[in-house]
């Protein structure tokens, strides 16, 4: 494998989308050739004081990219900060004062070198060109861009279409973005998919300005711990860098099995192939481990799984539990990939006196496993043999269930 392919391996891993993927291995040959890093930008509007692990999945691609020897440009958009972006409203934003933007602002530079090299990050602002940008020249970066396309995207033509208002400096803000690949050069830019419009319209103006057009890397929204919106502070589904270590590890041992995958492939760079020959509880607490590790230290680590570990016993399971099941193959159909419907595990514990009865309490949330919620009768549970699962039927039954093949 050459090493432009080595390359792409690591920065395809987790992307939504690249545009265009060629265009990248001609970069990445050159740059390899010329020996001339990539300038690789994201950029982050201080709309709020703190990070969470949603921003950390741009942040962990440019890492991908520093890793690789190449130059990575975080870039503050306290400029941008006090137009507020309009991707995904429906409605103007609030602006954002001066000094809000400027105090957001302090605590990113902070907070990014969590997951970036301190000695090997560049910390821009996008006021840096636009506080001096004369009249003129804001008039020609406009002339570059039309009315039509703007209302292509997707929130201003619904807007649009729905005759709510669209303020003029709105569409600046795809422009001044844009515009800001142009005053950095930059050969790649980052960003979620929800930035996709905004990301396109810097291939368009560095066109417009005489340069080689940068490619576009989108990465996937990071769901919050509710597993289905957005990680977003707002809707308090969020993982903050600076969350206390007991409280960001609690944060992510609450996540679905399911979404434990996603995490692992977006905020880490394990081989998930690993995954599969670890219990479910024993890789989320592995990735709780090594989040609350990389943002407070080894040390705050060990210890917030050990208070975890210690009031998961103390709180779901008394020294003696109401049933002590063992499975063994007799009690699974595919002896090969051994698994148990939640159904039939809780119909096992016989704490429960029917199956319709045990149906109807897991359809309404009252039983756990391994302090999981299940609400699938029918859900399978993969077994493996020597691990104990912790079955809570209602409020006060519990369970021990092991196999021994």
């Amino acid at each position: 494998m050459n090493e432009v392919n080595q390359q792409m391996d690591l920065i395809l891993r987790g992307t939504a989308e690249v545009i265009q993927r060629n265009e990248l291995e001609q970069k990445l040959a050159r740059a390899i050739k010329e020996k001339r890093p990539l300038r690789v930008k994201a950029g982050f509007d201080p709309t709020a004081p703190d990070l969470h692990l949603g921003h950390t999945v741009l942040l962990h691609k440019m890492k991908h990219f520093q890793d690789l020897g190449h130059e990575v440009i975080f870039l503050i958009g306290d400029f941008t900060g006090m137009i507020g972006d309009p991707s995904g409203v429906s409605e103007t934003r609030v602006a954002l004062t001066k000094a809000q933007v400027q105090e957001n602002a302090k605590t990113y530079e902070r907070q990014v070198y969590k997951v970036l090299d301190s000695q090997k990050t560049k910390i821009d602002f996008n006021s840096r060109w636009m506080m001096t940008m004369p009249a003129e020249a804001l008039i020609e970066l406009s002339s570059h861009y039309n009315v039509a396309r703007m209302l292509e995207r997707e929130d201003f033509h619904n807007r649009y279409q729905e005759q709510k208002p669209i303020s003029i400096h709105e569409f600046m803000y795809p422009l001044i973005q844009g515009y800001d690949s142009v005053a950095l050069k930059a050969d790649v830019e980052l960003g979620g998919t929800d930035q996709k419009f905004n990301l396109l319209v810097g291939r368009d103006l560095q066109r417009a300005y005489g340069q080689e057009a940068q490619v576009v890397i989108t990465m996937p929204l990071l769901e919050g711990t509710d597993g289905v919106k957005k990680m977003s502070k707002s809707v308090g589904n969020y993982i903050a860098l600076e969350d206390r270590p007991a409280e960001m590890f609690g944060k992510v041992m609450s996540v679905s099995d399911q979404l434990m995958l996603r995490y692992y492939e977006l905020l880490t760079t394990e081989d998930l192939g690993h995954l599969k020959n670890k219990h479910p509880m024993e890789a989320k607490q592995d990735l709780a481990h090594a989040i609350v590790a990389r943002y407070h230290g080894a040390r705050a680590a060990d210890q917030a799984r050990d208070e975890f570990r210690q009031r998961f016993s103390q709180r779901e399971f008394p020294d003696q539990p109401d049933a002590h099941v063992r499975l063994t193959t007799k009690d699974v159909a595919d002896k090969s990939k051994p698994s148990i419907n939640v159904l039939e595990l809780v119909a096992r514990t016989n704490l429960i006196p029917s199956k319709s009865e045990a149906r109807r309490l897991i359809v309404q949330g009252g039983v756990e496993v391994n302090e999981e919620k299940q609400s699938d009768p029918q859900a399978m549970l993969a077994l493996q043999p020597g691990h104990q699962y912790r079955v809570r039927v209602g409020r006060r039954k519990y369970a021990l269930v092991e196999y021994s093949p």
